[in-house]
């Protein structure tokens, strides 16, 4: 018992069954052992564990809740053909299904006396128990017969009892598990999830950066898979990656299969494939000419932005008015009303009084969806795992978001508030995200320059439409992301990116942050009030910020080579790039980039999907002050619900990322 007492237990669910069949021992096949399933971590060392409780479980003592709780009915007549109360009780989860709140079955059980657990009828001490360490797991099998069970197999082939979870919970034991293994569908069997462990320094090196203020942005899925965390403090983890990746000899270089797969590992859902991708021809290199020199311009004023409004507040001229914008971006006391448009929360051909109706419309709607997390009562919120843990992870990062500026700073900022309450009614607004990691980032500058919690949270649901692929579980948009940047950065720089691939430093990962929260930690907060507005025009072409990744690279790839950079110094370099990059010289490369591309005649089309070009303008010659940041596509606005809907090759407010 005393070395129990030292065990960390870090997952605990009781009311899992093992059903012994009929040629295990003898035992009755109608039999249920009833146990407690719990993931331990014994001095660092992960296991998974099952118990048995003293007695095994009949199934006629197990009753099946409906929503009613004072009516039940048996668990044999919930196996059967469906009853009312079993509709009932589906109705009611399907409702529910995201706060995970009904306790669909209860059973009947003894307590366990002397923490072992025994099976009466067979007399035999831990006849059912196992213990197994989670790096000796090679797959789990998970299927659903009217409820879910596991088979765990080892890697010695070792099959153990199948566990079945009448009473839910099999979604959060496979989450916790995803805390200290990667857990990936099987390409030959669905219902097959194959078990990785990573390198156990590389684990706790990012375990331990989870909790570090200076790099807090972290993916909620990342922290339940906290060894892939690659969003920030580099320089803190790079010696765990490299080891990972290269083995002890430094001199060793590992074959790229092996790179591809480890890499896997690092960055969740980033399927390398040794192939080149579905949809992406080789690219050889292109003459792409040479890259023309291109001019910013000054920030649009507001005697600019009403030259551009009739009698009635529409705006007019919009493509000239976006053109302006993507030049030289806004002075900051416009905006707070061109965000609105820019983001689509306002239409651009909607009137001034159309846009106080709409105003009201929002208004009244948001505080409705506030209404329903601000009255949700400490009890209630004591039997709600997921708006607890929403709670909780919004207030740590709230209280940790550009704490520097003026408008955060202190304690009981009332900006801090609003950044919480907003963050809170978008868990209502989108159930299936609720809040990730980073999010807060997104919302910080668009709060500070709204000063209205209704503006900033519709101005937040537009841009987060945009990015709601980043922080998806899956993360399919930076999957797709960086796989389009490395495409476009073989383009642009064979031999540099030669370099990096002889670097193991080909999949960009040293990029992730970039994209995931749109360069928010690599610029001061002046300048990504300037970069995004210049984004979110759709200028000069699709995925815009893909070209603003290249020219950061194409100022650095010099260093980098001439220095002789490895895999480490990349990534330490890179990091270190923060808070050190000049926006204006940023954008203007990458405006020339977008122009040297254009004028290339026999671009791949790989990227000319990246980009959204017109395929009858690439090649021809474009003007510095003209083409540069022209549309080439037109559109047509739809304002219904008051956002912006647009049809053609530059981006709308949901973004479609091409592969």
């Amino acid at each position: 018992m005393a070395a129990e007492s030292v065990l960390k237990v870090v997952f605990g669910h009781e009311g899992v069954f093992i059903h012994p069949s009929a040629d295990e021992g003898g035992i009755e096949q109608d039999l249920l052992v009833s146990g407690s399933l719990r993931i331990l971590d014994k001095d660092t060392e992960m296991v998974v564990e099952f118990r048995p409780l003293e007695d095994s479980v009949d199934p006629s003592n197990m009753l099946c809740a409906g929503k009613d709780s004072s009516s039940v009915v048996e668990w044999a007549q919930c196996l059967g053909e469906k009853t009312s109360s079993q509709q009932l009780l589906e109705t009611q989860q399907s409702y529910e299904t995201e706060w995970d709140m009904v306790n669909a079955v209860s059973f009947r059980k003894k307590p366990c006396a002397n923490g072992e657990g025994s099976l009466n009828h067979s007399h035999e001490k831990n006849r059912w128990a196992f213990s197994v360490s989670i790096s000796d797991l090679r797959s789990i099998v998970v299927k659903d017969e009217g409820w879910t069970f596991l088979i765990l197999q080892l890697k010695d082939s070792t099959r153990l009892p199948a566990l079945h979870f009448h009473q839910g919970g099999s979604r959060e034991f496979l989450d916790s598990l995803r805390r200290f293994a990667l857990l990936t569908e099987s390409p030959d069997d669905e219902t097959h999830l194959l078990v990785s462990t990573p390198n156990k320094a590389l684990s706790q090196s990012f375990e331990n950066l989870l909790d570090d203020n200076n790099f807090g942005l972290v993916h909620q899925k990342f922290k339940r898979d906290p060894y892939v965390t690659t969003l920030g403090g580099f320089s803190k983890v790079t010696n765990y990656i490299f080891d990972a990746l290269r083995g002890t000899e430094e001199q060793h270089q590992r074959p790229p299969d092996e790179v591809a797969d480890l890499l896997g590992e690092i960055i969740p859902g980033l399927e390398i494939n040794q192939q080149e991708e579905p949809g992406f021809e080789v690219i050889t290199r292109t003459d792409l000419g040479a890259r023309p020199q291109v001019s910013r311009g000054e920030p649009l004023s507001a005697e600019g932005w009403t030259k551009h409004q009739d009698s009635e507040g529409r705006m007019k001229n919009v493509e000239e008015l976006k053109h302006i914008i993507f030049k030289g971006g806004l002075c900051h006391a416009l905006r707070k009303e061109a965000w609105k448009f820019l983001l689509g929360y306002f239409p651009w051909s909607s009137t001034l009084e159309e846009r106080k109706y709409l105003q009201r419309a929002k208004t009244d709607e948001y505080f409705r969806m506030k209404l329903q997390w601000k009255s949700v009562s400490e009890e209630q919120e004591r039997r709600n795992s997921r708006l607890r843990d929403y709670r909780s992870l919004i207030e740590k990062d709230v209280n940790r978001t550009d704490r520097t500026n003026r408008f955060y700073e202190g304690i009981d900022n009332p900006g801090l508030a609003l950044l919480h309450d907003i963050l809170m009614t978008y868990c209502m607004y989108d159930f299936d995200l609720g809040y990730v990691q980073g999010m807060s980032d997104l919302l910080s500058p668009i709060l500070y320059v709204m000063e209205n919690e209704v503006d900033a949270f519709w101005c937040f649901v537009s841009f987060m439409d945009q990015m709601h692929q980043n922080f998806e579980e899956q993360m399919q948009g930076m999957k797709t992301q960086l796989i389009q940047l490395g495409t476009l950065l073989r383009l642009l720089d064979l031999a540099f990116w030669n370099y990096l691939e002889s670097q193991d430093s080909g999949y960009l990962y040293f990029c992730f942050r970039w994209l995931l929260i749109r360069f928010k930690r690599e610029l001061s907060f002046q300048d990504v009030l300037r970069l995004w507005e210049v984004m979110w025009t759709g200028l000069p072409c699709q995925n815009f910020h893909l070209l603003v990744c290249c020219a950061i690279m194409d100022s650095e790839k010099q260093k980098i080579m001439e220095e002789n950079y490895g895999f480490n110094e990349i990534l330490k370099h890179i990091n270190e790039l923060s808070m050190k990059l000049d926006i204006e010289d940023i954008l203007q490369k990458a405006e020339g980039i977008s122009l040297q591309i254009r004028s290339c005649k026999d671009l791949p089309h790989s990227v000319i999907a990246i980009l959204g070009l017109d395929t009858d303008l690439c090649g021809s010659d474009p003007t510095h002050e003209g083409s540069a940041a022209a549309p080439q596509v037109t559109r047509r606005l739809d304002c219904s619900n008051g956002h912006l809907t647009e049809n053609g090759s530059q981006n709308s407010c949901k973004v479609a990322f091409t592969s």
